[in-house]
């Protein structure tokens, strides 16, 4: 509790110095930022689930009646370096633990809680790379100044190039109604596709570089990033000896005046890996349960997502993703989901009179392959799930709601609920009901 108290004040302090600052930050927003630029935010989330049904549970199992804390506090630290081109540090203070130490649910419900948890606040520089910006002419537009963002200006044809440690999400797979724990959803399986398993250390981040063309109504991406040096790992590869290749079309358009977006995205990993079917081999020759780790060779795994945002009103979008991975390897990086259809949709408040409050709802549908299913009724051990046993699979049923209060520029407060049917493709465990709070800063 000390540790907890002692990291509350350092994000107390951090959203005084918000409050203290939010008019610069105004400023700043609205034209050029200098040579150098401070941003920072700080979030706090308190979730827990009450009792549900659980006739037995295993190593990786969501277990009833319990309540967990995550805190985090992040420097956005930019330097412009010549024409088109910025550095950006993020170093971050973090502490706490997910429900079941981030285990139990493939969809786990919350983004805010790291695969590795600490009771003591430690720091960790999440982010340092370089971006280069062309423009190559156009229509031009100002470029808001946010984290990791300079304000400026951007012609509508351009090409970025980004080097460095960053997160495979702030390029792929963005969606402005869906991919922002602190600010809208929460689960997983909501902010990314929950088959996009994109590299990344423990904490979500990986080292790379990336690619984006922009020309007219469409941009092309592609980038190569290092996975893990192990799957679910807390290092990086360095030398992209083991490896992800990603590549994104996005096709920009207008229905009835209002903004959407199509994007396509695909992976391929390529690294030491364990088929589902070579583990219960070996599991039946030793008569132990089986483990990936035991059979791991050289191999791929690929996949592919469609995600798609579309405005429907001046306070209404609407967003879908589906997602296909092969399900005959071992999700690498991110969770347990070979197939995976989401859909959603945030309403901004002015209706009832609060212009800067949010409501989101989504439902999300999420399984695994026969092999995959085989593997963990034998008593394997995925990413995130793993009950010991699975007598009774079935496909793993979200609901989120969330209402996002923001009475002020620089803070909001985030009631959350999360309904969670099948939790680990398991029929004879929950439902379980998942309620938040968070509490989110940012200058």
């Amino acid at each position: 509790m000390k540790s907890i108290r002692l990291t509350v004040l350092a994000c107390a302090a951090l959203g005084h110095f918000a409050a203290y600052s939010v008019a610069r930050a105004d400023e700043a927003n609205t034209g050029n930022d200098g040579l150098f630029t401070l941003r920072g935010q700080a979030t706090f989330v308190v979730q827990g689930t009450p009792g549900f049904p659980s006739s037995y549970d295993g190593p990786n199992s969501l277990t009833p009646h319990q309540r967990k804390e995550t805190i985090d506090a992040t420097l956005y630290l930019g330097a412009r370096l010549w024409r088109g081109a910025e550095f950006w540090v993020n170093p971050e203070l973090d502490q706490g633990f997910g429900l079941s130490n981030t285990l139990g649910a493939a969809g786990f419900p919350s983004a805010e809680a790291y695969k590795v948890g600490k009771k003591s606040p430690y720091f960790r520089l999440q982010r340092a790379f370089v971006r280069q910006t062309i423009d190559l002419g156009g229509e031009q537009s100002i470029v808001e100044g946010v984290a990791n963002q300079f304000a400026g200006t951007q012609t509508a044809n351009h090409i970025i190039l980004t080097v460095g440690k960053f997160g495979v999400g702030d390029v792929f797979d963005t969606n402005r109604y869906a991919h922002d724990p602190r600010g809208d959803f929460l689960n997983w399986s909501v902010v990314d596709a929950g088959t996009f398993d994109y590299a990344a250390d423990a904490w979500g981040y990986s080292s790379g570089i990336a690619a984006e063309w922009a020309q007219g109504a469409w941009t092309f991406r592609a980038g190569v990033f290092n996975l893990s040096k192990v799957p679910n790992g807390e290092t990086l590869e360095t030398g992209f000896n083991q490896r992800q290749i990603d590549g994104e079309i996005e096709h920009r358009h207008k229905i009835a005046g209002h903004e959407g977006a199509v994007r396509v995205t695909v992976f391929r990993n390529s690294g030491r890996f364990g088929r589902f079917d070579d583990a219960l081999a070996l599991a039946g020759q030793t008569n132990t349960p089986p483990d990936t780790a035991l059979v791991r060779s050289r191999k791929s795994r690929a996949g592919l997502h469609l995600n798609v945002e579309q405005a429907v009103s001046d306070d209404i979008g609407i967003f879908v993703r589906a997602g296909y991975a092969d399900g005959s390897v071992e999700p690498y990086d991110f969770t347990d989901i070979d197939r995976t259809v989401e859909l959603g949709a945030a309403v901004a408040g002015r209706r009832w009179g609060r212009a800067t409050d949010t409501v989101g709802v989504v439902a999300v549908v999420n399984g695994i392959s026969n092999e995959h299913q085989r593997y963990l009724a034998a008593g394997g051990i995925g990413v995130l799930v793993g009950d010991g046993e699975l007598s009774h699979p079935g496909t793993e049923q979200i609901a989120e709601i969330y209402y996002r209060f923001k009475p002020v520029k620089v803070a909001d407060l985030t009631l959350d609920y999360q309904h969670i049917a099948n939790p680990g493709y398991n029929r004879d465990r929950g439902p379980a009901d998942v309620f938040a709070i968070r509490i989110h800063g940012q200058f």
